[in-house]
């Protein structure tokens, strides 16, 4: 294990059971514990040591064929069980779901929000399967190898830093900084500083040097956010950046040279903006090198299924709650025109989550704006499932199950056990094979759990199959141990 870690560039500190005491967590990652005499007597050891990670993950190595042994205490509050022997690939793709690049892990944010904003890139955020989505993913691998300066254009909500963001992990530069600024948040006057720095002095106030967000952005990327609200002043400024590279701080005569990426955004339409004589052309010329329009949600709407569900497991990881939508509320959503766009549709999923929690949303439970659509009956037929279930849903389910007519069966075969089976035969009217199947999947599996006294570990012993599977199945299923 030792080895694989410092083959990936990580910093290890290995200690036996009698030194957990003298770990020191300040640099690490996260934690591996490796348990080579069986699972007793280690609930009171992981827990010593997740106190001393302080937050961060552990990772938890159990020796092969003892994963289902681990008791619930313990995977409460570590963030994976893995059982030994490990391979560098499989270990590679866990290190990449906790966010880790060369043994750096951000401080900055919490940890549910870290690890829910870090385990997957952020092209991976563009959600849907639209072709104006997937153009968008198809202009940003062609120009993210590229120093080539990039506008992001877009509506409100739209999600144009994650554009950027994406752009910016595509590219060669993804080991640098991604630097953002807002450029309509801060006052004409202070976004000068804020954009080149300050030398001591400069100004009242300025107590300190101060480095600007192009100095804090060397080498990676500066995302400059509402470019069309930027005061004609500054824009000559930034043009003077763009064409020479190189800035002078305030209060200061000294020429930095910089090597920085620029990408734009903004909601308004430059070209308006520049007859009106509010934004300059030629700067309007520097920045729309390779344009790209990020379309309104209403224009995709067939992708808000995914967002949603992307939006409900986002809440679920930073552990502020989930809810469901049925397939009729989903329909409603779709016909709605979506002023705010995505940033509209995940408050109000939150607050659904904060109304609703862990319930079924069906129409009538949508806000008074959404009452007015008609949806077609049919609708439902268009979700081959929905997102989740909930007990109503796990209600409407037994329903469907006493719906369903009994298969005939006729002969039988022995499986590799050598036991009788019964085949089934299909009915001359034919069946809805994934309902049955299912079905049957929800019997099984609530067999296995009155058998097992409600412990999922023995439960998923009995159906053959990884404790963490059983887990995604009573998610799916919502059903209760």
């Amino acid at each position: 294990m030792e080895a694989i870690l410092q083959f990936m560039e990580f910093d290890v500190e290995t200690v036996g059971s009698t030194g957990v005491n003298d770990l020191t967590c300040d640099l690490d990652v996260y934690t591996c514990l490796f348990v080579g005499d069986g699972i007793s007597g280690l609930t009171g050891l992981v827990k010593n040591i997740t106190e001393l990670c302080r937050g961060k993950p552990v990772i938890l190595l159990v020796e092969k064929g003892t994963g289902l042994q681990v008791p619930n205490a313990i995977n409460e509050i570590i963030w994976q069980v893995l059982e030994w022997p490990v391979s560098y690939s499989s270990f590679k793709v866990i290190a990449d779901k906790i966010g880790v690049s060369n043994g750096q892990y951000s401080q900055r944010l919490p940890m549910e929000r870290r690890v829910a904003d870090r385990r997957s890139p952020s092209i991976d955020r563009l959600k849907g399967n639209s072709p104006a989505i997937v153009n968008i993913r198809k202009l940003i691998f062609q120009v993210a190898e590229s120093d080539a300066t990039v506008l992001v254009l877009g509506e409100s909500g739209t999600g144009k830093e994650v554009v950027a963001r994406a752009l910016h992990d595509a590219s060669l530069r993804n080991a640098r900084p991604f630097v953002p600024i807002n450029c309509g948040a801060i006052p004409g006057e202070l976004l000068e500083s804020e954009l080149f720095g300050h030398e001591k002095g400069a100004f009242t106030g300025a107590l300190t040097a101060r480095q600007g967000r192009f100095e804090l952005a060397e080498g990676g990327t500066l995302f400059l956010d509402e470019i069309g609200d930027m005061p004609m002043s500054m824009q000559v400024k930034l043009l003077r950046v763009l064409q020479e590279r190189c800035f002078e701080r305030v209060g200061s005569n000294r020429t930095i040279h910089c090597d920085v990426r620029i990408i734009a955004a903004t909601h308004r339409s430059l070209e308006t903006e520049i007859k009106a004589g509010r934004f300059r052309e030629d700067l309007y010329y520097r920045l729309n090198v390779f344009p790209i329009e990020m379309p309104a949600l209403r224009e995709r709407s067939e992708d808000i299924p995914l967002l949603v569900k992307d939006l409900i497991m986002r809440l679920e990881i930073a552990n502020r709650g989930s809810v469901r939508l049925t397939p009729k509320a989903l329909a409603v959503l779709m016909q709605h025109n979506w002023p705010g766009n995505v940033r509209e549709l995940a408050n109000l999923v939150e607050r659904l989550a904060i109304i609703y929690p862990k319930d079924l949303v069906d129409v009538a439970e949508l806000p008074e704006k959404f009452q007015h659509y008609q949806i077609p009956e049919y609708i439902e037929n268009l979700f081959e499932e929905p997102l989740a279930t909930t007990e109503n849903a796990v209600e409407a389910e037994n329903e469907s199950e006493d719906e369903l007519e009994p298969i005939p069966t006729n002969g039988s075969v022995s499986n590799i056990n050598g036991n009788p089976e019964i085949l089934a035969k299909l009915p001359e009217n034919g069946i809805d094979l994934k309902e049955y199947l299912n079905v049957l999947e929800v019997d099984l599996i609530r067999q296995a759990l009155d058998e097992s006294n409600g412990v999922v570990a023995h439960a998923a012993k009995r159906l053959n199959m990884r404790r963490t599977t059983l887990v995604e199945k009573l998610r799916k299923y919502d059903l209760q141990r």
